[in-house]
């Protein structure tokens, strides 16, 4: 007789609102939109208020491949290098290690994740020496 995983007390409003978070994040990650800082955005809103959230390996691959293709000046979200506040938190070498590790979250923390080969696959792709 297998031991069940414990299950994890959710809080309806906090998932109904990391739902909605996760639902314009997801309509900013299009490929008509590539607003990967709004992404980012959401995605940090989301983690810190609700890290628990069902569908939080979805919102790491958002965040992982947003950091990665922002890292890569990608998008329709220019980041301004000039400004001290964009500079610091949207540094290339700093959203391309964010990446990585949002990534590797899914990998360590989701295996049944159907994110999971794609993260891994990106992950060579952003840090081939790992």
């Amino acid at each position: 007789q297998r031991n069940p995983a414990p299950a994890i007390d959710r809080d309806p409003l906090l998932e109904a609102d990391a739902k909605h978070n996760l639902d314009v994040a997801r309509q900013a990650f299009t490929p008509l939109k590539k607003a990967y800082k709004q992404v980012i955005m959401r995605f940090e809103e989301t983690y810190a208020a609700y890290p628990d959230f069902s569908q939080m390996d979805e919102f790491l691959y958002l965040a992982g491949m947003s950091s990665w293709y922002l890292s890569e000046n990608k998008g329709n979200q220019k980041v301004d290098l000039n400004s001290d506040k964009e500079r610091d938190k949207f540094a290339p070498a700093k959203l391309k290690d964010e990446a990585a590790s949002y990534l590797w979250t899914i990998i360590e923390k989701y295996p049944d994740s159907k994110f999971r080969a794609d993260a891994i696959k990106n992950l060579k792709l952003i840090k081939p020496d790992k």
